[in-house]
C-alpha cells in the first residue's frame, strides 16, 4: 500500500513495530484508525500488534475487516493464512493460501506457511514434497531448511532431520530456533565444536531477542548433557527471562478460573443436566500438565487397534473462545458461568461441533480417537457437558520433575505460564485443585496415570489403563516405541524408545535454585499424587 509508506504517523507505528516497540505503535494506531476507520494499511498494522500481544482474534478479526474493504490486499489475507495457523486453524489457513495462489500471488513464504499448515493437519507427506520443491529452487534458505527438518522430525526420520539442521545452521549460524531444535530432540549431546559456535553465536552484536533465548535454552540443554548442572542452570534462567518479557500472561487470570469453576461445577450443576450433550463416545481426552508423560500414554493407547492418536486439537479451546464471546482487553470472561445457560440442543451441537472438527485430523475408522491436548484439563467441566460419554485420562508426574522439565523447555507456541519458576508452581497447584474438584463431583470420570507408576510397572498399569477405555489388553502397548506413526510434541523421539528413568529426579541437583517452585507448590507438593 503506496498510502502507507509515504504517511509519516503510519511510517512511525511500522518503524516502532519493526523495533517491537509495542506501546508506541499502539499510541499511533489507536487515534489515527478513530479519524480513519477504513484505512486498510493501519487496519493491517493494528492486527500485527494484536498478534504480537498473543490477541489472536482480535488480529483475525482486523484483518477480516481489513479484507472486507480490499479482498485484494495480498498481505492482509497472507497475515490472516498465518494468524488462523497460529490459532491451530490450519485448515481455514490452507483456504487462504490457495485464494493467493488462485490470484497468482503466492511466494516462498506462503508456499511454506502451507506446508506447515499441511503438517499440522497430517498431512505429512504432501507437506515433505512441497518443502522439497521449495528447497530445490531456494536452497539458500535457511529458515525453509529448518521447516523441512521440523516436519521430518514429526514423521520420525531422525537422521535426515537432523541433517536439515545442520544444513541451516551452515547458512545462519546465529539462527537459534535451529540450535534449540537439536537440542529438542533430546537424543543427541552437542559437541565442544557445537559449544562454542552457541556460545560464539550469543557473543554477536544486535541479536534478536528471539534467536537469544533459544540459544540460551540450547546452551542450557548442552551443559546440562555435560553434568554442568549450575552452568546449565543459569542459561536456562536468562532464556526463560527474556522470553517471558517478551509475554502477556497472569497466573491470576487461571486462579480465577479455577475458583470460578468449583463454584459452578457441583454435583446438583451435572444432574441437573444429565441425559444431555452429544452422546458419542469416540473422543479419549489426555489432559494435565505439558511435561508429564501425555505423550507416552497417547502413544501406548495409539499402539492399540482400537484407537486413533491424533494430536493436540484445538477444538475445544476454539469453542472456549466462541463461548467466552469478543471482549475489551481486561473485561472479565463469561465462561465458565455461562455453561449454566446454554440449553440441552446447543450443548448437543456444540459435542457435535466439537467431533466435525476433530474429523479434519482423523485418517483411520478406529472407533476411538485421542485428543491429547493437555491444557485441556481447565475444561473437564465443558468437556464433560458436551461429551459426557468420552473417556478422560489424567497424566501426571511428580510436580518437581514436571515443573523443572516446562522451566527447560521452550514451546513453540502456548504455555505462558511456563516461563517463571513460580507461575509453573502456582498452575501445577491450580490444576491439581481442579482435577481433585472433578473427582470429588464426578467420581470416576477421571483417570488417573502417575508417569513414575507406569514407567515402574507399565503392564499394570496399562491394563488398569484399558480396563477403564473398555478396552482389551493388547500387547503392543507395551511395544509402543516400535509404532511408527507421526509424533508433533516435545517428546516425539523420547517416546520411540522403550521405557526408562532416565527423567527421573533430574531437579534433585537443583533444589535450592527451585524454591519458588517449591513455594509456589504449596501442599500440593506433598500429596501431588492424589
Amino acid at each position: 500500500m503506496a498510502a502507507a509508506r509515504r504517511n509519516p504517523q503510519l511510517l512511525r507505528a511500522g518503524q516502532a513495530l519493526f523495533d517491537n516497540d509495542l506501546p508506541t505503535a499502539e499510541s499511533i494506531l489507536r487515534p489515527y484508525l478513530k479519524q480513519r476507520p477504513t484505512d486498510v494499511a493501519a487496519i493491517r498494522m493494528m492486527a500485527e500488534l494484536a498478534a504480537r500481544i498473543g490477541r489472536l482474534v482480535d488480529a483475525e478479526n482486523l484483518l477480516r475487516r481489513a479484507l472486507e474493504l480490499a479482498p485484494a490486499f495480498t498481505a492482509a489475507r497472507a497475515n490472516l493464512a498465518t494468524v488462523l495457523y497460529k490459532q491451530n486453524r490450519a485448515p481455514d489457513a490452507i483456504a487462504e493460501l490457495e485464494l493467493i495462489e488462485r490470484e497468482g500471488e503466492s511466494n516462498l513464504g506462503h508456499a511454506s506457511l502451507k506446508a506447515a499448515a499441511l503438517g499440522r493437519i497430517g498431512g505429512h507427506d504432501e507437506a515433505i514434497e512441497l518443502y522439497r520443491i521449495l528447497l530445490e529452487a531456494r536452497s539458500d534458505q535457511p529458515k525453509l531448511w529448518m521447516s523441512y527438518a521440523h516436519i521430518l522430525k514429526t514423521v520420525g526420520q531422525q537422521a535426515d532431520s537432523i541433517a536439515a539442521y545442520r544444513r541451516a545452521l551452515e547458512l545462519e549460524p546465529t539462527l537459534g530456533e535451529v540450535w534449540w531444535s537439536l537440542a529438542n530432540l533430546k537424543t543427541i549431546r552437542f559437541d565442544d565444536a557445537d559449544i562454542a559456535a552457541i556460545t560464539h553465536a550469543l557473543a554477536k552484536p544486535g541479536l534478536g531477542k528471539q534467536d537469544r533465548f533459544h540459544l540460551h535454552f540450547a546452551l542450557g540443554k548442552a551443559l546440562e548433557d555435560k553434568g554442568e548442572a549450575e552452568a546449565s542452570f543459569a542459561h536456562y534462567a536468562e532464556g526463560n527471562r527474556l522470553r517471558r518479557s517478551l509475554l502477556d500472561y497472569s497466573p491470576d487470570d487461571m486462579h480465577r478460573h479455577v475458583e470460578r469453576s468449583v463454584a459452578l461445577f457441583t454435583p446438583g450443576f451435572f444432574a441437573a443436566g444429565d441425559g444431555q450433550g452429544c452422546d458419542n463416545n469416540a473422543p479419549i481426552f489426555i489432559v494435565g500438565m505439558p511435561r508429564a508423560g501425555s505423550t507416552l500414554v497417547e502413544q501406548i493407547l495409539a499402539s492399540h487397534p482400537a484407537v486413533e492418536g491424533t494430536a493436540e486439537l484445538p477444538d475445544i479451546p476454539a469453542i472456549v473462545r466462541r463461548l467466552e464471546g469478543p471482549r475489551e482487553r481486561g473485561d472479565p470472561s463469561h465462561y465458565p458461568e455461562c455453561l449454566a445457560d446454554i440449553g440441552a440442543d446447543e450443548l448437543k451441537g456444540l459435542g457435535e461441533e466439537y467431533l466435525d472438527r476433530a474429523a479434519a485430523q482423523r485418517f483411520t475408522d478406529c472407533p476411538f480417537f485421542i485428543d491429547k491436548l493437555p491444557n485441556n484439563w481447565a475444561h473437564v467441566g465443558l468437556i464433560r457437558l458436551i461429551l459426557p460419554k468420552a473417556r478422560i485420562i489424567d497424566a501426571r508426574r511428580h510436580p518437581l520433575d514436571c515443573g523443572y522439565s516446562n522451566f527447560k523447555q521452550h514451546y513453540a507456541r502456548g504455555q505462558r505460564f511456563s516461563y517463571d519458576l513460580a507461575e509453573i508452581g502456582a498452575y501445577y497447584s491450580d490444576y491439581v485443585t481442579l482435577m481433585r474438584h472433578f473427582d470429588a463431583v464426578l467420581p470416576g470420570c477421571v483417570h488417573r496415570v502417575i508417569h513414575e507408576e507406569l514407567v515402574e510397572n507399565p503392564e499394570r498399569e496399562v491394563r488398569r489403563l484399558l480396563d477403564f477405555l473398555g478396552l482389551p489388553f493388547d500387547p503392543a502397548c507395551l511395544a509402543f516405541h516400535e509404532n511408527p506413526r507421526a509424533v508433533r510434541t516435545a517428546s516425539s523421539e523420547q517416546v520411540r524408545r522403550p521405557l526408562n528413568r532416565d527423567g527421573f529426579d533430574r531437579w534433585k541437583p537443583l533444589e535450592s535454585q527451585l524454591e519458588p517452585l517449591k513455594s509456589a507448590l504449596g501442599p500440593v507438593l506433598q500429596d501431588w499424587h492424589r
